[in-house]
């Protein structure tokens, strides 16, 4: 697992969109494997790679096809078993035509957290090699965001992840994680060897603030750190 760290603009989303090939970089690589993920084809690449962000595009469909993007060879009983391990059987069984069921377009009807855990669903479905999570569950309550990290926790078993977050909760128990400013990786190292020096991780952990203000007296702080050094 991967975190990456950073305020609004230092270059988060960025990442992501770059590794799902929105755009391509104008400089450098990037690469999966080894390949550069601009060999394959896009929709071979967007097989093996998976993004979750806090908006989730639904259609005016079945669940089913919500789920599994009209893909017909996918059994009822790989869905209903994805949806028992994400903890939505019981959501499923309370629905009048269970997969049947028809949605409204953009998920009218469906609780934020409802619609979070049938995008992660999807996920499930697919079974990328990597999963990017983009702040997946920052607009949730505290109650229903634990059922989304406990869905989340089973989605990334075994597979490759890069998770984008602003609280640092969220990512100290990745395995190496960067912190962005500028648009650049200032920082890089696991939680306890980023608290072990006075940089900018520590210092967020110290204030547990996100605002723009304090972002830039930190970086000015870190300016003044490396200037004296």
């Amino acid at each position: 697992m991967l975190g990456l760290l950073g305020r609004t603009g230092s270059g988060k989303t960025t990442l992501a969109r770059l590794v799902f090939r929105f755009y391509d970089p104008t400089g450098g690589r990037i690469s999966l494997n080894g390949t550069d993920i601009r060999t394959p084809r896009i929709d071979e690449l967007r097989q093996r790679v998976a993004l979750v962000t806090q908006d989730v595009q639904l259609f005016q469909a079945s669940v089913r096809d919500n789920l599994t993007f009209f893909d017909l060879s996918i059994p009822d009983e790989c869905i209903v078993q994805a949806m028992d391990d994400l903890e939505l059987g019981s959501w499923l069984a309370s629905l009048p035509k269970g997969l049947d069921t028809e949605l409204a377009s953009g998920g009218s009807g469906l609780s934020a957290g409802e619609a979070q855990l049938l995008a992660l669903t999807r996920i499930f479905l697919q079974d990328p090699g990597l999963v990017i999570l983009d702040e997946a569950s920052s607009r949730l309550d505290p109650a229903t965001e634990t059922l989304i990290e406990h869905a989340v926790g089973r989605l990334i078993e075994g597979r490759t992840t890069i998770v984008i977050a602003h609280r640092l909760s969220t990512i100290r128990s990745a395995d190496m994680i960067c912190v962005l400013e500028g648009s650049e990786i200032v920082e890089t190292g696991t939680h306890e060897e980023l608290m072990a020096h006075d940089g900018l991780y520590r210092r967020l952990n110290e204030v547990q603030i996100e605002d723009e203000p304090k972002w830039r007296l930190l970086r000015e702080q870190r300016q003044r750190l490396m200037a004296n050094d």
